[in-house]
């Protein structure tokens, strides 16, 4: 399977913000993310297990910087030419402006994404 960035869909866009996700990569997603400095899922999390993400995800970080915050209260964080891995039960913090593609498992990355949507929507 090949395709192009600019051909997977938009499924969320604000200004300075751009996400596009495709599923049917066998059992994963793919999803390119650009996101401003500030950018923090923590409150977009609430409402799932310790109000975190339990999806992993595998990446690479073409430019920018942001941080993984554990359950545990440990923290990583990854800069631009950096590859990751982020275990289930974090959230995240962008540091400075980012771009970056990462794969995660369809199953889980739904189920975070349609509490993500809920969330939003109670926030309009």
């Amino acid at each position: 399977m090949k395709m192009k960035k600019e051909d997977i869909p938009v499924v969320m866009e604000a200004p300075g913000l751009l996400m596009r996700s495709q599923a049917g990569l066998g059992d994963m997603t793919v999803v390119f993310h650009e996101l401003p400095k500030g950018t923090d899922f923590t409150p977009l999390l609430k409402g799932l297990d310790n109000n975190n993400c339990h999806c992993p995800h595998w990446g690479y970080i073409f430019e920018g910087t942001f941080r993984f915050i554990y359950d545990d209260g440990t923290q990583e964080s990854f800069e631009a030419g950096d590859v990751f891995y982020a275990h289930p039960g974090h959230t995240a913090i962008v540091d400075k402006d980012l771009k970056f593609i990462d794969f995660s498992p369809t199953k889980e990355l739904s189920e975070v994404m349609s509490n993500v949507g809920k969330v939003m929507a109670e926030m309009a």
